[in-house]
């Protein structure tokens, strides 16, 4: 059993290579059964044992037991057009074709009802990740050739109903986060451009969530929510390949470490029953994306330990996204979901904008459905289409030898989910 336990959350963190599909490279994906509604309501809906991530006190509305598990499929599209591009020995190299491609977001939830008020309850996910790859050699080499975050989220919880109207709810959460960030040495020669500088890094880190539930009336339901920033502090090794890499790993190969300080959230959801047909949903979030200013490249060993590598400046912004959907029970067996979202971007400006993470303003087009397979367990399916606009980028790092990166990005993603649900 230990050797399974240990085995489940690596699974995890080999699929959860996931595709930034919300703000910066947050992932709202951690259930189906919320994607059809654009995860409007996502704190107060609790139909199944995922609301143990968006709010842990949604267990109380649950049967004794319950579990769900479910997949979600993220195709991101990041097409660079450059416009003027001054990157030295990298000019002509071409656009790097599409950045994106298919990622697969796993999710696994269990509660569990000790007395008729008091659950427990455990929860597996991803909630942070990104992928972004270029085709070599491309004219933004020197800024980012490849950039990969994955992140596993263990979350045991405890949730209590202190009367009818109102449930409390608590969740510790172990979270391991893996970095590999790969790029060209420099642009100002053939040589350091054909040079590759990789750096391969993780940590293990705690954070918690708590949250509330809130029943207003026989059809309408209130959920509140807040996540606790998780700082990590990334740690491994720095490694040199290519032309110089006889020459340069005396200065650049062996340990390094990074701080980052994942960001912390809060959700105010509101869920409606109009009447016996339609269902309405709403959702406010925050999260708070200025704990990303600049993140530092420490080396840790030799003779240049405690010099800094690399700065990668992001002074990232708190970020807004609202979210409404709504419900349509067809019939006994049959529910259909309808919703949409507007997601601010923690990129401030084209200049501060990353080749690792070409963010912008997304808004989400979603649908999907319920299926109750028998009177305990549902299957969910939903379809979302982020429509993302022309994103500008002017990201000038030529005084530290990487070049200046201009041009635009047309970008999208699409997301497919299925998740099923069971009590017992």
């Amino acid at each position: 059993m230990k050797h399974i336990a240990r085995m489940v959350p690596l699974a995890l963190l080999a699929l959860g290579s996931g595709h930034v599909t919300a703000a910066g490279f947050q992932l709202l994906e951690q259930n189906a059964s919320g994607l059809g509604n654009a995860y409007a309501g996502s704190a107060a809906v609790a139909d199944n044992a995922s609301t143990i991530f968006f709010n842990p006190a949604g267990m109380t509305q649950l049967k004794e037991r319950e579990v769900s598990g479910g997949m979600n499929a993220v195709l991101p599209s990041f097409k660079f057009k450059d416009e003027g591009s001054s990157v030295g020995a990298l000019a002509g190299s071409g656009d790097g074709d599409d950045a994106g491609s298919w990622a697969f977001i796993p999710n696994a939830y269990l509660s569990w009802a000790l007395t008729k008020d008091l659950y427990v309850g455990v929860g597996m996910s991803g909630p942070f990740g990104l992928v972004t790859e270029y085709d070599e050699a491309w004219v933004g080499a020197a800024q980012a050739q490849k950039f990969d975050i994955k992140t596993v989220n263990i979350n045991p919880s405890i949730a209590y109903r202190v009367n009818d109207k109102v449930s409390v709810g608590f969740g510790l959460n172990w979270q391991r986060m893996e970095a590999e960030y790969v790029r060209t040495a420099a642009v100002a020669s053939a040589a350091l451009a054909s040079t590759n500088v990789t750096l391969d890094a993780s940590d293990d880190s705690w954070g918690w969530n708590v949250g509330a539930l809130f029943t207003l009336s026989d059809t309408t339901r209130l959920g509140v929510s807040y996540r606790s920033k998780v700082k990590h502090t990334l740690t491994g090794d720095l490694k040199v390949d290519g032309t110089l890499a006889g020459a340069a790993a005396s200065l650049t190969t062996g340990k390094a470490e990074a701080d980052v300080e994942l960001p912390d959230t809060f959700i105010l959801s509101l869920t409606q029953q109009l009447n016996d047909r339609w269902e309405m949903l709403g959702d406010l979030s925050w999260t708070g994306w200025s704990s990303i200013k600049k993140i530092d490249i420490v080396r840790t060993s030799g003779t240049l330990s405690g010099q800094t590598v690399q700065t990668l400046d992001a002074e990232f912004r708190d970020t807004w996204r609202v979210a409404l959907g709504a419900n349509y029970k067809l019939n006994d067996d049959w529910k259909l979901k309808f919703g949409v979202a507007y997601d601010q971007t923690p990129v401030r400006s084209a200049q501060l904008r990353l080749v690792s993470l070409p963010d912008s303003n997304r808004t989400w087009l979603s649908a999907g459905a319920q299926w109750a397979v028998t009177p305990t367990s549902k299957l969910d399916f939903g379809i979302a289409y982020l429509i993302v606009p022309e994103t500008k980028i002017d990201n000038d790092q030529s005084a530290l030898g990487r070049g200046r990166v201009t041009g635009t990005y047309d970008s999208s993603v699409l997301i497919l989910g299925a998740q099923y649900s069971m009590a017992f």
